[in-house]
């Protein structure tokens, strides 16, 4: 088995040292470069603005919109905060790395209770948002399919006890090199920690790579597939043309499946790089296969780790930009240039999220 004293991933800043994306092979005298913290600093304001923006639009919906969707806002003000949080925690103890020189590469190894915990926070709060977001596809599949089930079923106390589990499921993954199952190490250049895929991998580790990207994966296919039926049932809906009383609620579903798709899209671009690149990685390092070819696999991780971590900035813009009343305001502006039928969007109702208190929905 080939063995190297660098390990395949960068910071967690998506930003830091692009210069560095084809990894020598002496990288183990390489330091962090002075542009590191500077980007990974504009990074964490920027998420930090779009989370609290998001927050602030989902807060104000949640206190106003009726019971119905109630469910819906609580698990998308859980992603918000949770990509906030995730942002944050990491972010600091990157930066804090950052800023004292990163670790030497002699003591990549070293598994110190920071390094543990850096690397546990970036296991839950990866796995936290697609949990989060096959939840939230799998409610409204229910809420759409089955509105009186839906109704009878989903309640604020179930859906708090659903994301209490959620979370604990993901911090149970994330704690499972605490019992021997896997391990985190510092990776290039020393300024962060993440499960380990490259050195000296063991049947524990790959094990450890095959639960969260197999988790991971397994979450973005139930969204998908949750998702697809939500969207067929409301075009059918629309086709038939249901009766005036059941558009109201059939606008409010088609929002929130827009924003669904948005969320399930950006998971699946930012997410499904890093998860195949680790299964593959520690598949080849573990059989001993890599070789020669260990440049090509940090890159892999390299790009996969700098991809993931776009998802906490990418989140919350699916609320901030995929509501109705942005929606309608793109329309009219691009009215005089298409030939789409006004009914379209008209069917649509004025209000986005915060001014959903128009609306009225006869109680079944």
């Amino acid at each position: 088995m080939h063995h190297d004293n660098s390990s395949g991933t960068v910071p967690l800043n998506p930003f830091a040292n692009h210069s560095q994306w084809n990894v020598p092979e002496n990288v183990t005298s390489e330091r962090p470069a002075l542009s590191g913290p500077i980007a990974a600093m504009l990074s964490m304001t920027l998420g930090i603005l779009s989370n609290i923006v998001a927050l602030l639009i989902l807060a104000n919906a949640y206190a106003r919109l009726r019971r119905r969707s109630k469910a819906f806002l609580l698990f998308a003000s859980s992603l918000v905060a949770t990509d906030f949080v995730g942002h944050v925690i990491p972010g600091s103890i990157v930066m804090r790395l950052y800023l004292s020189g990163g670790v030497p590469s002699g003591d990549y190894n070293r598994q110190d209770p920071l390094c543990q915990f850096l690397g546990g926070s970036m296991v839950f709060f990866g796995l936290c948002p697609l949990f989060l977001g096959c939840a939230m596809a799998a409610e409204r599949c229910l809420g759409v399919t089955k509105p009186l089930l839906h109704a009878s079923l989903v309640t604020t106390a179930r859906t708090k006890l659903s994301l209490s589990v959620i979370w604990l499921a993901a911090l149970c993954v994330a704690l499972l090199p605490c019992f021997q199952l896997g391990s985190y190490t510092y990776q290039y250049p020393g300024t962060w920690c993440f499960i380990k895929v490259l050195e000296d991998t063991e049947v524990a580790d790959v094990a450890f790579v095959m639960l969260f990207s197999g988790l991971g994966l397994t979450s973005l296919a139930v969204a998908l597939v949750c998702n697809t039926i939500s969207g067929l049932t409301l075009v059918l809906a629309r086709i038939r043309k249901k009766h005036c009383n059941r558009q109201s609620a059939r606008s409010h579903d088609i929002e929130m499946v827009v924003q669904l798709v948005g969320i399930m899209v950006t998971s699946c671009i930012c997410w499904s790089p890093l998860l195949m690149a680790g299964l593959i990685t520690v598949t080849q390092s573990y059989e001993g296969s890599i070789g020669d070819d260990i440049a090509t696999y940090k890159t892999l991780m390299i790009m996969g780790v700098r991809i993931a971590s776009w998802n906490q900035i990418l989140d919350p813009w699916v609320y901030i930009l995929l509501r109705r009343a942005v929606l309608q305001k793109i329309y009219l502006i691009t009215k005089p240039q298409t030939n789409l039928k006004e009914s379209t969007i008209r069917s649509w109702e004025i209000h986005s999220f915060p001014s959903s208190e128009k609306n009225t929905v006869s109680r079944v």
